[in-house]
């Protein structure tokens, strides 16, 4: 995508977080769990139904910064919800702008027109808005879908399957499955842990662990900088990830790898690292990557 494109986002959160849990856990279960009550962590049923089911923001917005820069991103929830508010670290790690929608009749939140009217407005001021990203599988945003693209904006979809509408999909220029997006797991329900009695420890026993604990080597704590480096080469499959999205060749130019991690992350510089070059960054992880020089002296790369 030309550097000049900038991207705007719009997350119906409620809708994502619901529908991922309908979809992992079976249709109806949000409700019959009363989910929105609780929050990951628990240990209760839907604390650890929550978790499996947790929506990963990150892989979404990255996803979104493959289209150009992100300008603005803008959820829509009903933040006082505790299923919700446990996404607060995400959030604020994002510069996510948080829209508080409180439940006016029953569970309706009128995300849905609040969302299209300050899309629409937003596409209005800011003309250099290029592409308009919808999150949310809900048939209400069709007409957003359909009057952004009059407006001549690249509407992109992302919604979760079973409980996206086929309109909406075909109302995007393009539309993808949130469970197929690069560094979304598959997810497969846990069984629950049945209690484990605890087992009396003879004094032998304890002995010998003891014996075992003082033989094994202490293990060295990473250092910041290897720490720094481990986020760098995490970053970099990433972007070659949602790079791979975008592209029918599995050999990436270096320079748009190296475009689309800064997207991600505007912190990255290889320079602070303490390599001279991109190259010699990507050199250094050959465990994940393969280089390939082109006779016109550019560099590609690939996963290996």
């Amino acid at each position: 995508m030309p550097d000049t494109s900038r991207v705007a986002v719009y997350l119906d959160f409620d809708n994502m977080v619901i529908s991922r849990y309908d979809n992992l856990h079976g249709v109806g279960s949000w409700r019959r769990d009363n989910a929105r009550e609780h929050a990951p962590g628990g240990s209760d049923v839907a604390a650890e139904r929550l978790a499996q089911a947790v929506v990963d923001l990150g892989a979404i917005i990255d996803y979104a910064s493959s289209f150009g820069t992100v300008a603005l991103t803008r959820a829509y929830a009903d933040w006082s919800v505790p299923a919700n508010a446990a996404y607060r670290s995400q959030l604020i790690d994002r510069a996510v702008d948080l829209v508080q929608l409180f439940a006016t009749s029953g569970t309706k939140n009128g995300a849905d027109i609040r969302l299209s009217i300050d899309a629409i407005n937003d596409l209005v001021d800011h003309a250099d808005l290029t592409h308009v990203v919808i999150v949310a599988g809900d048939s209400d945003y069709i007409a957003l879908a359909q009057r952004c693209r009059r407006m001549g904006r690249f509407v992109v979809g992302i919604g979760v399957t079973g409980s996206t509408s086929r309109a909406l999909v075909a109302a995007c220029d393009e539309f993808s499955d949130y469970g197929d997006l690069p560094g979304v797991r598959a997810i497969v329900p846990a069984k629950r842990a049945e209690p484990v009695a605890k087992k009396a420890v003879t004094k032998k026993a304890s002995a010998r662990t003891g014996a075992a604990s003082n033989k094994a080597p202490a293990r060295k704590a990473p250092t910041a900088a290897e720490k720094t480096n481990d986020k760098a080469a995490e970053l970099l499959v990433r972007a070659i990830r949602v790079g791979m999205e975008k592209s029918d060749d599995e050999w990436l130019h270096s320079s748009s790898v190296k475009s689309q991690m800064q997207r991600m992350d505007s912190t990255f510089k290889e320079k602070s690292l303490g390599y001279s070059s991109f190259r010699a960054f990507v050199e250094s992880h050959g465990d994940l990557v393969e280089l390939q020089s082109k006779e016109n002296g550019q560099l590609t790369v690939r996963l290996r």
